[in-house]
Parts: structure tokens; sequence; C-alpha cells
């Protein structure tokens, strides 16, 4: 009897109750993201694109500072500079390599025209695998939250070598295996990421991501042959890939949950669709505008115009053309980057919820910088996202 009504002399404290799941959020304004792109781009065309590195930064600076968890705003500290440095040294790697191969194959291609470009291609896809793994780190190794750094370790080419054979078994598996693909990848890229002492890790299986959007893959050779369902499939499955991808991210007891639904991106393709084609459109209406110009100040007919080529070696209409396809190409970036980009961060954070946050709340600063050689070598290589 007196056990029960004995008292510990130390009793155990009481541990805190866990944290409601916290959602994320997004404050900046389409405004001023807006101006930053327009502004961006026209320095870009001023500088023959090199302005891109210090734009890229200001998009990726805007929207880190403009992502809220938990009352507290992510941090951006990468530099233009830096990726301009990266993009130079990835250049003195990559050049000389393209003008080797190029000599060497000039006899080869006589000889076997239908093989001689495979290790080109080989080459190329190991290289890009390299940049998406190196730029990857070069991003986390700049974000911080809370005063800490999030950074990564691990190789670039052991991530190169299996990128590479999951994507030979994708091919022969006409693109079944493609779930398990990602989930194999991220589980190795999450396992050599850490945000202060907290190590990742991937919880996603590839059977869950091939049970959300098999009928994608069923629809695909339709959307492929009816070309106006390929938004909608494509819209689809980067629904189901965003929300498989952040509910399996962990970074030890935090994780965050995505409920996004199957359709949510489907008007933002079709709005950059929408804006794309208006932009095609002003586009023939200018050089419409810019021939007729040209036409009446040479005194001489359309007809004559055409038949006689003379159009081709018309400097002034070359320039007309040439400054309307530059403001072109800078309108589709600006549509891409505004409606691609920042609407699509700020519909993925409006369906994110993070659990068990307080276990980020005692996290030591650790890691190391990395370099922005391999964000270099993305952008050489067209592989870099933002």
């Amino acid at each position: 009897m007196n056990d029960l009504n004995f008292v510990p002399l130390h009793p155990t404290p009481m541990q805190p109750p866990p944290l409601p799941p916290v959602s994320a959020m997004f404050t900046g304004k389409r405004g001023d993201f807006v101006r930053l792109t327009a502004r961006g781009a026209a320095l870009e065309l001023v500088t023959a694109g090199f302005y891109r590195f210090w734009l890229a930064t200001d998009i990726r600076r805007h929207l880190w500072s403009n992502t809220e968890v938990a009352g507290d705003a992510a941090e951006y500290t990468g530099r233009g500079k830096e990726l301009l440095i990266g993009f130079l040294l990835a250049m003195a790697i990559l050049v000389p390599i393209y003008l080797t191969y190029f000599l060497v194959t000039i006899e080869v291609e006589r000889r076997f025209k239908a093989f001689a470009t495979l290790p080109l291609i080989f080459a190329f896809y190991a290289f890009g695998q390299f940049a998406i793994y190196r730029a990857r780190r070069y991003r986390l190794t700049r974000t911080v939250w809370r005063g800490v750094r999030f950074w990564m370790d691990g190789s670039g080419w052991a991530y190169a070598w299996r990128a590479m054979l999951w994507g030979l078994f994708v091919l022969v598996t006409l693109g079944l295996a493609l779930p398990w693909r990602e989930a194999a990848l991220e589980r190795y890229k999450m396992r050599h990421s850490y945000y202060g002492d907290l190590q990742g890790s991937f919880e996603g299986r590839g059977w869950e991501f091939f049970k959300q959007g098999w009928w994608l893959w069923l629809l695909t050779p339709f959307a492929l042959y009816f070309t106006i369902g390929a938004p909608f499939v494509y819209a689809g499955f980067k629904a189901v890939e965003w929300r498989w991808w952040l509910s399996g991210i962990r970074f030890g007891e935090v994780r965050p949950e995505s409920t996004m639904s199957r359709g949510a991106l489907i008007g933002l393709y079709w709005t950059a669709i929408g804006w794309i084609a208006l932009l095609g459109v002003i586009f023939l209406a200018y050089l419409g505008l810019s021939v007729a110009l040209v036409v009446g100040a040479s005194g001489m007919t359309f007809r004559d115009f055409f038949q006689t080529k003379a159009f081709a070696s018309n400097i002034p209409l070359l320039v007309l053309a040439g400054a309307g396809y530059l403001a072109f190409v800078l309108g589709i970036n600006l549509v891409m980057r505004v409606v691609l980009m920042r609407d699509l961060w700020l519909k993925v954070l409006g369906t994110v919820r993070v659990h068990n946050i307080g276990a980020a709340a005692n996290v030591t600063a650790k890691g190391e910088l990395a370099s922005a050689l391999g964000e270099g070598f993305a952008d050489g290589l067209d592989v870099a996202g933002f």
C-alpha cells in the first residue's frame, strides 16, 4: 500500500506537447517581382546576357526572403559575381572538350555517322547530372534560416553515375521506371543534405509516386499526338511530383506536407501559353509593319521586294527584325519568370504545412560554403533551375 503513495524526490519533467503544424507563407508582392525581372531583362539586353547571373541572384533573394515558416523568413546569401566566375570556370573546362571532340570525330563521322555522336551525348548527360547535383549544393549552402545554414556533401560524380544508370533503365521501360528513378536519386541527395547538424532524408517511395501518376503515363502518347492536351498532362505530372517530393522530405523530425491537387497547376501553364501566344501575335504584327515601312521607303512593290529577295539584304529591315526578335525573347523570359517561377512558387507554398517545427529549435550551425562551379556547369549546359 505504501508503494502506491510513493512520491519521487525528483519527478520526471513533463515533456512539452509538440507544436501544431505551421503553414508556409509567401509575402512578396507580384508587382515588385515584375519590376525586378523587367529591369533585369533590359539589363540582360544591354550586357549581351551577362547580367543574368545577377538577375538570378536577385530573383532567388526575392523568393527566399519572402518565404516564411513559423514567422521566420529564409535568406539567400549568394552573389552574382560567384555565378559569373563559376560559369567562366565551367566554360574553361567545357570548351576544350567541345573542340577536342569535334576534331577527333571529323574522321569518325565519315565511317560511323550513326554512332559518332553517341559518346558526346553520354558525356553531356553525365556533365548535366553532375551540374544538377553541384548546383543544388551551391544553392543550399547559400540558404539560411533562423541564422543557420543549409549545406550538402556527397559526390557529384557518384550522383551522375546513378542518374545515368537509372536513365537507361527508364529508357528501357518506356518511362515506367521514372518514379523509382526520382525516389532513388532524391534519397541520395537528401541523405547528403543538412540543416545545421540535422541530417536530411527522403521517405518518398517510387510506388507512391507511380500510384498517384500512373494515368499520366497512359495519357502521354495522346497528349503528344493531340498537342492541346500536353499542358494538361504536364501540369498534372508536375503537381503530383511537387506533392510527392515535398511530403517525402525530412530534416531530423521536421517534415513538410503538401496538399496540392492534381489540377492545381493547369491554370498557370495555360496562362503562360496564352501570354506567349499573345507575344507571338504582337511580334508578327511588328514584323509586318516593319516590312511595310521598309518597302514604302524603298519605292518597290511588295511583289518585287520578295521576288528579288531584297528583304534578305535590307539592313534596316534586318535591324528592325533583330530588335523585335530580342524583345520577343525577353518578353517570353519575363512571362516564364513571373508565371512559372514566382506564381508557381506561391502556388506550391500555399499547399505546404510543416510538422514538428520545434525539432529545429536547437540546431548547431555546421557546414562550409560550396563553390559555384556546379552552377556554372548547369548554366553552360542549360540545365540550371532557379
